[in-house]
């Protein structure tokens, strides 16, 4: 098969690589897909060189800028979002745990709601180990009552 045939469907496969890409973001095809129409478009200019040692040379120089750019662009495109903060107000309901025994009159007790630990304040003395459900919020501190 003539060079410049195989050159044009190196280039047309990696453009469809690159469509991919973008219709599912996330599958790494963008680096593959533009290593494929430049090395496919250097065939095309070139044909007679195609099948030479030039082609992978081409092929592992142009893979260095195209992998630092697409890294530059899945970052600027998907910045993380900041992390979510959980409000005292929105726990209001939950079960918890008591992890340090809570005395009424101070906040050293402590209460695990999911995976945070909360100050925590009630009533009454309740005991480390106990279940405790929030029945309402005080700043960044929790009161709860015995399940």
């Amino acid at each position: 098969m003539e060079a410049a045939a195989v050159a044009l469907m190196v280039m047309v496969l990696g453009l469809a690589l690159l469509a991919a890409e973008s219709f599912f973001p996330g599958g790494y095809l963008l680096i593959p897909g533009a290593i494929m129409v430049i090395v496919g478009a250097y065939g095309y200019a070139a044909p007679g060189n195609f099948y030479s040692w030039w082609t992978p040379v081409v092929a592992i120089v142009s893979s260095v800028p195209v992998t630092a750019a697409t890294i530059y662009l899945y970052k600027r495109l998907g910045s993380p979002e900041p992390p979510t903060t959980t409000v005292s107000a929105s726990l209001v309901g939950k079960e918890g745990l008591v992890v340090v025994g809570i005395n009424p009159g101070n906040m050293k007790g402590k209460v695990r709601i999911g995976s945070d630990t909360w100050s925590a304040r009630a009533d009454e003395e309740i005991p480390e180990g106990t279940r405790v459900v929030v029945d309402h919020s005080e700043g960044v501190h929790v009161h709860v009552v015995r399940k």
